[in-house]
């Protein structure tokens, strides 16, 4: 006799019985940190840090303003309980007219059809360096669980990767060196390791002709960079520290130095660079990162480590 199963059922949630008011619920909810990760997730982007809310652009008040930890760009939100209007798609044409470079994400509980493709066009006649989101969110529980949210992505940039939109340029192997083309492939070939061997630490950008890979700490300024030197044959986690001229931020982590080898089980190279804004805390692995046979192990060791620097330094560092 087959054995019966019993299965909950999955129920929505009115956005109201959670959140009264958006400005002074929905709002202060959004911004805090574990629900910023979980909106990151929803869209594929890098840790999102909260610099203010209800934030003046122009004549206008962002809902939240953050920075993309990974490019420190920044990004603005624009919340709605109901289904979008015209006012919003407004403000977020008013936002993109006054900044260079912005990444806008329009979360609302429903998006009208034209709406939606207001959003679509937008990312279509704007250049790289604007992207625009079109986010739904919901509240579903499971029998008498509590209300759990729910991020839905409605419309996002073509192309759109897991954390970078990689340009025509940067895709076209067309010209490229033979470094480039090394580097690349090290790069998509770590990817995929990455894919298959995920970190509860940190994402992976996508694959690039460069000789670094930026990896999102939790803060602006600050970045986890794996480097790859093919002259020296090495490659490198290093600890980047930018905008930080008078060296307060590097001095601060200097001070957890022995800590900082502990924990991560090795010696690290400080390097204070004087009279320059950044500074650097480096751990150099020799290699020729090219040699297909070895690059399984190059891969284990970069995540290890990457792991552990962003489990010793990112506490410390939000506290700077």
């Amino acid at each position: 006799m087959a054995t019966s199963i019993n299965l909950s059922k999955i129920t929505k949630v009115d956005l109201r019985d959670c959140w009264q008011n958006e400005a002074t619920d929905f709002t202060p909810w959004l911004a805090t940190e574990e629900n910023m990760s979980l909106l990151a997730d929803a869209l594929g982007m890098n840790e999102l840090e909260v610099k203010a809310q209800e934030e003046h652009v122009g004549p206008f008040r962002a809902d939240i303003l953050c920075v993309d930890s990974g490019t420190d760009k920044l990004v603005l939100i624009e919340n709605q309980l109901e289904k979008t209007d015209h006012n919003h798609l407004g403000q977020i044409l008013t936002y993109a007219a006054g900044l260079d470079a912005v990444t806008i994400i329009w979360i609302a509980e429903r998006f009208t059809e034209e709406h939606r493709a207001a959003i679509d066009w937008l990312n279509r006649i704007t250049d790289k360096e604007f992207n625009f989101f079109g986010v739904e969110i919901g509240l579903i529980k499971i029998g008498s669980s509590p209300a759990a949210p729910i991020f839905n992505v409605i419309a996002k940039p073509n192309g759109w990767s897991k954390d970078v939109r990689t340009s025509s340029s940067q895709t076209s192997n067309e010209n490229r060196t033979d470094a480039e083309m090394s580097r690349y492939e090290f790069w998509s070939a770590f990817c995929e390791y990455m894919a298959n061997n995920p970190s509860k630490k940190f994402r992976t950008q996508s694959p690039s002709y460069s000789h670094w890979m930026n990896i999102a700490i939790g803060r602006s300024n600050f970045q986890i960079c794996l480097l790859l030197n093919s002259r020296e044959q090495k490659i490198t986690v290093q600890l980047y520290i930018g905008d930080d001229i008078d060296k307060k931020n590097f001095d601060a982590l200097l001070a957890y130095k022995d800590e900082a080898e502990t924990s991560i089980g090795e010696t690290l190279d400080w390097r204070r660079l004087d009279g320059k804004k950044t500074s650097t805390v480096d751990l150099y692995k020799k290699c020729d990162f090219t040699k297909k046979s070895s690059q399984a192990e190059l891969f284990e060791w970069l995540k290890e480590y990457t792991e552990r620097f962003v489990t010793f330094f990112k506490p410390i560092i939000k506290k700077l």
